[in-house]
């Protein structure tokens, strides 16, 4: 797979609406988070009669040979509780934070899934846990650091149908089947996510084949196309514009070979942000609130040291930039 053409795609996938300016726990925007891409337990999924997700579906076309080989991996965030005991403190204070996860199927050709009776499961579990460390704030007062993960199940299933000669339709589920341990009493929605999936997508590598562009595709395969069901994922070509050995499957809407602006200088957890707005509003913020920002996630730390750093000359490119400029023919009217 061309992780190279991929991931910087995929990371902002990841943690789009992770955390949102102002950057700090305090913000209420910050309290409710997660929109897009969450797959909760497939038993409160039924307890809730399937209004929330708990899995998704992604159909493609690959071009190839029945030796092409499909590679898959799920990608989403495992959610944290970090709690902070202070013996200054009565009160514990909480914060959801997240770890990435990685799940990736052995690589099968088409062959190997054709002849299968049924699509080929990956299960995968992360065993909860609950590691405690000292630490010092930043008044140098000893501080406990608890976090505390849920274990979390799920499974990846891949099947394939020959649709003619050289074209075939392949399938891939992602599915939470994490147990609520015969909970009696409702789950609360931090509660609920500390079990889900979230931010979940799928990605997608072809060799000695080729994806078909579901946006964009040849005209005598649109018919297929559109027989292809995507459920709460959406797979796009990824990499230099042309390639088709590489795809992403997203929870958010992107078009193919989507791109991170170059002049942008790190991820700020927001698909529609302007950087350059962003980064001033940072600046501007009160020492109190930067202290904040600082001492209550790392992701979050890592933005406000890397804008409080910006060279001028960096900050400038920001403000602005064109980009596609094409000349008009003199006759066009």
């Amino acid at each position: 797979m061309n992780t190279k053409a991929i991931d910087a795609i995929a990371t902002a996938v990841l943690y789009e609406g992770y955390m949102l300016y102002p950057y700090r726990p305090s913000s209420v925007k910050n309290r409710q988070r997660f929109n897009f891409g969450v797959l909760y337990p497939r038993a409160y999924s039924d307890a809730q009669s399937g209004s929330d997700a708990w899995s998704t579906q992604t159909e493609f076309l690959v071009e190839g040979t029945s030796q092409t080989s499909i590679e898959v991996r799920a990608r989403f965030l495992k959610l944290v509780s970090r709690s902070e005991n202070r013996q200054s403190e009565m009160a514990t204070k909480a914060w959801q934070e997240a770890i990435e996860c990685d799940v990736a199927a052995p690589v099968h050709n088409l062959e190997a899934l054709l002849a299968a009776a049924t699509p080929f499961e990956w299960p995968f579990v992360l065993e909860e846990s609950e590691p405690r460390k000292l630490s010092l704030d930043a008044y140098g007062e000893e501080i406990e650091i608890a976090r505390k993960q849920e274990s979390v199940r799920g499974v990846l299933k891949i099947g394939t149908t020959r649709l003619s000669d050289g074209l075939f339709k392949v399938q891939v589920r992602l599915e939470n089947l994490t147990s609520l341990d015969g909970r009696s009493e409702a789950p609360s929605r931090d509660q609920i996510l500390m079990r889900s999936l979230v931010s979940a997508h799928i990605l997608l590598g072809a060799a000695d084949g080729q994806f078909v562009s579901l946006l964009d595709p040849p005209e005598n395969l649109k018919d297929e196309v559109s027989r292809c069901q995507n459920v709460g994922v959406w797979p796009v070509l990824v990499g230099a514009a042309g390639e088709r050995d590489t795809m992403l499957a997203s929870p958010i809407i992107l078009y193919d070979y989507p791109q991170i602006a170059p002049e942008s200088p790190g991820d700020l957890f927001d698909g529609a942000e302007i950087d350059e707005i962003l980064a001033l509003r940072i600046m501007t913020m009160t020492d109190a609130e930067k202290n904040e920002m600082r001492h209550s996630d790392d992701r979050a730390r890592k933005i406000l040291e890397r804008t409080e750093s910006l060279p001028m000359e960096h900050l400038m490119k920001l403000h602005g930039t064109l980009r596609d400029l094409h000349s008009l023919n003199e006759e066009t009217p």
